[in-house]
Protein backbone atom coordinates (compact mmCIF):
# COMPACT_ATOMS: atom_id res chain seq x y z
CA UNK A 1 0.00 0.00 0.00
CA UNK A 2 1.27 3.34 -0.87
CA UNK A 3 2.44 5.75 2.13
CA UNK A 4 0.24 8.68 1.96
CA UNK A 5 2.14 10.53 4.78
CA UNK A 6 5.15 11.40 3.00
CA UNK A 7 4.67 13.28 -0.41
CA UNK A 8 7.30 11.84 -2.99
CA UNK A 9 10.24 13.23 -5.03
CA UNK A 10 8.45 16.02 -7.51
CA UNK A 11 4.98 15.58 -5.77
CA UNK A 12 2.96 18.80 -4.35
CA UNK A 13 1.51 18.40 -1.47
CA UNK A 14 -0.54 21.18 0.11
CA UNK A 15 -1.97 20.57 3.26
CA UNK A 16 -4.89 22.22 5.13
CA UNK A 17 -2.18 24.18 7.62
CA UNK A 18 -0.52 25.64 3.87
CA UNK A 19 -3.83 26.25 2.68
CA UNK A 20 -4.86 28.10 5.70
CA UNK A 21 -1.67 30.08 5.55
CA UNK A 22 -0.94 30.76 1.79
CA UNK A 23 -4.84 32.06 1.93
CA UNK A 24 -4.50 34.27 4.72
CA UNK A 25 -1.04 35.79 3.47
CA UNK A 26 -1.62 35.72 -0.06
CA UNK A 27 -4.97 37.41 -0.47
CA UNK A 28 -5.24 40.56 -2.83
CA UNK A 29 -5.69 42.81 0.53
CA UNK A 30 -2.39 41.25 2.42
CA UNK A 31 -0.65 41.83 -0.83
CA UNK A 32 -1.46 45.35 -0.69
CA UNK A 33 -0.82 46.06 2.32
CA UNK A 34 2.08 44.07 2.62
CA UNK A 35 3.24 46.19 -0.52
CA UNK A 36 2.97 49.11 1.65
CA UNK A 37 4.78 47.84 4.55
CA UNK A 38 7.65 47.21 2.83
CA UNK A 39 8.28 50.59 2.01
CA UNK A 40 7.72 51.94 5.52
CA UNK A 41 5.55 51.80 8.53
CA UNK A 42 1.83 52.96 8.62
CA UNK A 43 -0.85 53.89 10.74
CA UNK A 44 -4.04 52.31 9.97
CA UNK A 45 -5.47 55.71 7.62
CA UNK A 46 -2.35 55.77 5.71
CA UNK A 47 -2.90 51.90 4.75
CA UNK A 48 -6.46 52.78 3.47
CA UNK A 49 -5.22 55.86 1.40
CA UNK A 50 -3.10 53.46 0.01
CA UNK A 51 -5.38 50.66 -0.53
CA UNK A 52 -7.97 52.98 -1.59
CA UNK A 53 -10.48 49.77 -2.41
CA UNK A 54 -10.68 47.94 0.55
CA UNK A 55 -13.07 48.75 3.25
CA UNK A 56 -12.13 49.23 6.87
CA UNK A 57 -13.61 46.37 7.81
CA UNK A 58 -11.58 44.38 5.53
CA UNK A 59 -8.55 46.25 5.73
CA UNK A 60 -9.26 45.62 9.84
CA UNK A 61 -9.35 42.02 9.14
CA UNK A 62 -6.56 41.34 7.21
CA UNK A 63 -3.95 43.35 9.07
CA UNK A 64 -5.59 40.96 12.08
CA UNK A 65 -4.67 37.87 10.18
CA UNK A 66 -1.18 39.03 8.88
CA UNK A 67 -0.16 40.10 13.09
CA UNK A 68 -1.32 36.45 13.64
CA UNK A 69 0.58 35.00 11.69
CA UNK A 70 3.31 37.16 12.76
CA UNK A 71 3.79 38.77 9.29
CA UNK A 72 3.48 42.53 10.49
CA UNK A 73 3.32 43.80 14.15
CA UNK A 74 1.70 46.69 15.47
CA UNK A 75 2.93 49.66 17.92
CA UNK A 76 0.58 51.84 19.88
CA UNK A 77 2.48 54.87 19.59
CA UNK A 78 2.47 57.62 22.23
CA UNK A 79 0.56 60.72 20.56
CA UNK A 80 -2.51 63.04 21.00
CA UNK A 81 -4.73 61.15 20.16
CA UNK A 82 -3.03 57.57 20.72
CA UNK A 83 -2.13 56.17 17.35
CA UNK A 84 -1.33 52.34 16.18
CA UNK A 85 1.39 52.15 13.12
CA UNK A 86 1.79 49.18 11.44
CA UNK A 87 5.69 47.65 10.31
CA UNK A 88 6.53 44.02 8.75
CA UNK A 89 8.33 41.85 10.46
CA UNK A 90 11.60 40.23 10.01
CA UNK A 91 9.59 37.23 9.36
CA UNK A 92 7.32 39.40 6.75
CA UNK A 93 10.34 40.50 4.76
CA UNK A 94 10.87 36.73 4.21
CA UNK A 95 7.74 36.57 2.27
CA UNK A 96 9.30 39.62 -0.73
CA UNK A 97 11.55 36.78 -2.71
CA UNK A 98 8.38 33.77 -3.30
CA UNK A 99 6.19 36.75 -3.92
CA UNK A 100 8.36 38.69 -6.11
CA UNK A 101 8.77 34.68 -7.98
CA UNK A 102 5.02 34.70 -8.40
CA UNK A 103 4.98 38.00 -9.97
CA UNK A 104 7.29 37.16 -12.42
CA UNK A 105 6.37 34.14 -13.73
CA UNK A 106 2.53 36.15 -13.88
CA UNK A 107 4.54 38.17 -16.22
CA UNK A 108 5.76 35.90 -18.23
CA UNK A 109 3.29 33.29 -18.85
CA UNK A 110 0.36 36.09 -18.91
CA UNK A 111 0.20 36.01 -22.30
CA UNK A 112 -0.06 32.65 -22.98
CA UNK A 113 -2.70 32.43 -19.90
CA UNK A 114 -4.87 35.46 -21.37
CA UNK A 115 -4.44 33.24 -24.51
CA UNK A 116 -5.96 30.12 -22.64
CA UNK A 117 -8.55 32.01 -21.59
CA UNK A 118 -10.31 33.30 -24.67
CA UNK A 119 -9.78 30.18 -25.89
CA UNK A 120 -11.64 28.59 -23.52
CA UNK A 121 -14.66 31.33 -23.42
CA UNK A 122 -14.74 30.89 -26.60
CA UNK A 123 -15.48 27.03 -26.90
CA UNK A 124 -18.14 27.81 -24.07
CA UNK A 125 -20.04 30.45 -26.07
Amino acid sequence: MRDTTTPHVGELRIDAPHRELLDQVLDKWSLSVLNELCERPCRFNELRRAVPAVTQKSLTATLRRLERNGIIEREVVATRPVAVEYRITRLGKTLRAPVDTLLEWADTYLPQIEHARKAFDAEIE
